[in-house]
């Protein structure tokens, strides 16, 4: 029980204080995702350098959860390097499709592991995804686009 309370401690802290909560107008790549079921938005700008992620800005509405996610996002994977920046978001995505059977490794998934509770919630799930849906549409954005330069 002591553990729970300390995640949702975790959880609302990053929604009262989000990180990174300013869109920046230098980016790689810009994406604004919806969760339709619940009405949760998100527009998120990506930059990266040299395959290392420099920055993450975001702006949003929506409940706790889905706020939450994408603030522990930013501090997460900002200064990784795009490829363990993917590990983690499977990490994530496989903790909240397990439906609380898997318990998550706390020293990858950091804060994001306070949001293990989620994937008992089918309805939640999406609103903790969707932050992390949308860094990886704008990452493959940023991505193609250095190819193009």
């Amino acid at each position: 029980m002591q553990l729970d309370n300390l995640y949702q401690e975790v959880i609302l802290d990053h929604y009262k204080h989000p990180q990174n909560k300013k869109l920046s107008p230098v980016f790689d790549a810009q994406v604004h995702h919806v969760n339709p079921s619940c009405g949760d938005e998100i527009d998120l700008n990506l930059t990266i350098n040299d395959g290392v992620i420099s920055n993450i800005s975001w702006d949003g509405v929506g409940c706790s959860i889905s706020q939450a996610s994408v603030s522990i996002l930013t501090e997460l994977l900002i200064g990784k390097k795009i490829a363990d920046a993917y590990s983690i978001l499977d990490q994530f995505v496989a903790l909240m499709q397990s439906k609380g059977a898997v318990p998550g490794d706390e020293y990858v998934l950091e804060d994001a592991i306070a949001l293990a509770g989620v994937s008992k919630y089918p309805a939640r799930i999406k609103c903790a995804l969707l932050g992390w849906m949308a860094f990886k549409d704008a990452s493959v954005q940023a991505q193609a686009k250095s190819k193009l330069d």
